[in-house]
């Protein structure tokens, strides 16, 4: 069985898991000699900006000499771009092998991404890490990255994502979020909505953890900014010098977020904005970008739990030429959700390759976003024509 047939089989095989839970997922944590107490940990939760954030802290932490394990999701086009020491995925044979160990000492069904944690736990205890910058999964409080203790906690951003199961609020949304506060550990923020803003201040204030406001002020368009600010400030706690902290943010392209890939003459964008406070932030953006004065096209695709109708209406005040298509996901929006939406002069094009060649024969730019799964589908094709 060859690596993608047997992750798609671990994706099957626990699809229909709940989970086991924070407690029966300790408890398997302390069957593994609890591998994520080998190593000092920054947790970053947030709406948008985690993987960022992550990407960047790890690479600085490395680059000043620091055994580093970064944990993200999700992947792009490998499941092993989740698992990182040092800027290097995990090995398709050392994942299978550190699946296994983990799945040895099973005794209540895990969900896919309680694996993948645990998983990613024994994997850098393993391999000597000596700090991990961990990204959550979904929230925080709830989220089985949360049984860490870190050094450093930081919460990226606030905004009205995966409603049905964090909450129809921001005050409810703040406070998952808020969950991976822990006691005496000092936490940094960026731009927080005041409602938000007072349930991070709540919860710090109630675990007496320092809180540091990193971003003031919000600047929509500048997210990337934001997360500079954020990984600098958090650089500063981690005592890695400032020189390392200014090349690190400056030299490091994240995949997947505004990622440009000339093909020719044409030029395609790469970002992930995969629901609408991403969204604001890419379009306020996109009109500072010398690529909105040229004839450009959108191709974008949607999963179902994504406010998708509100995110086509915000392309469309920008986009004449759009396209949207169907990816590979039990999750994705089909034709049938997205067809009666669609703004005059889009269509729908159900195979993505078909859909990418024609949003490249309409126009000079060619931007692809609204799924992470539909940008890790056109980057594989991209870099495997190169």
């Amino acid at each position: 069985m060859n690596f993608n047939t047997w992750f798609t089989d671990l994706q099957t095989r626990t699809a229909q898991n709940r989970g086991a839970g924070l407690v029966a997922f300790k408890e398997l944590l302390a069957r593994l000699s609890n591998p994520q107490q080998n190593y000092k940990i920054i947790h970053v939760a947030g709406t948008n900006g985690k993987g960022t954030v992550c990407t960047l802290l790890a690479r600085a932490l490395s680059l000043a000499g620091e055994k580093t394990g970064l944990f993200i999701s999700p992947h792009l086009i490998s499941p092993t771009e989740r698992i990182q020491l040092n800027g290097a995925e995990i090995t398709p044979d050392d994942f299978i092998q550190t699946v296994e160990k983990v799945l040895a000492h099973v005794q209540k069904p895990l969900n896919f991404f309680e694996i993948l944690t645990a998983s990613a736990f024994v994997y850098f205890a393993e391999k000597n890490a000596q700090y991990v910058v961990l990204e959550t999964g979904l929230g925080g409080r709830k989220d089985p990255t949360n049984v860490c203790m870190p050094v450093v906690s930081v919460i990226t951003s606030v905004g009205l994502d995966h409603t049905h199961l964090l909450g129809d609020n921001l005050e409810k949304i703040a406070f998952e979020k808020a969950g991976i506060i822990k006691p005496g550990v000092p936490v940094l923020c960026g731009f927080l909505p005041p409602e938000a803003l007072r349930v991070v201040q709540e919860t710090a204030r109630a675990k007496n953890a320092p809180l540091e406001i990193v971003c003031a002020e919000n600047s929509p368009g500048n997210a990337q900014e934001q997360n500079k600010q954020l990984v600098c400030r958090a650089g500063k706690l981690l005592e890695i010098p400032d020189e390392i902290l200014k090349h690190s943010s400056e030299k490091v392209s994240v995949p997947g977020r505004f990622e440009i890939f000339p093909c020719g003459e044409k030029t395609i964008i790469l970002d992930g904005a995969h629901n609408p406070p991403a969204m604001e932030n890419l379009l306020t953006f996109w009109q500072t970008a010398p690529f909105a004065q040229k004839r450009a096209a959108v191709l974008c695709a949607f999963m179902q739990d994504k406010d998708y109708t509100k995110m086509i209406s915000m392309l469309s005040a920008h986009f004449k030429t759009g396209i949207v298509t169907a990816v590979s996901s039990p999750r994705a929006a089909t034709e049938r959700q997205l067809h009666a939406i669609l703004p005059t002069g889009w269509g729908f094009v159900s195979d993505v390759e078909i859909a990418l060649s024609q949003a490249k024969q309409r126009s000079d730019v060619v931007l692809c976003t609204g799924s992470f799964y539909l940008v890790g589908a056109v980057r594989k094709k991209i870099l495997k024509k190169a």
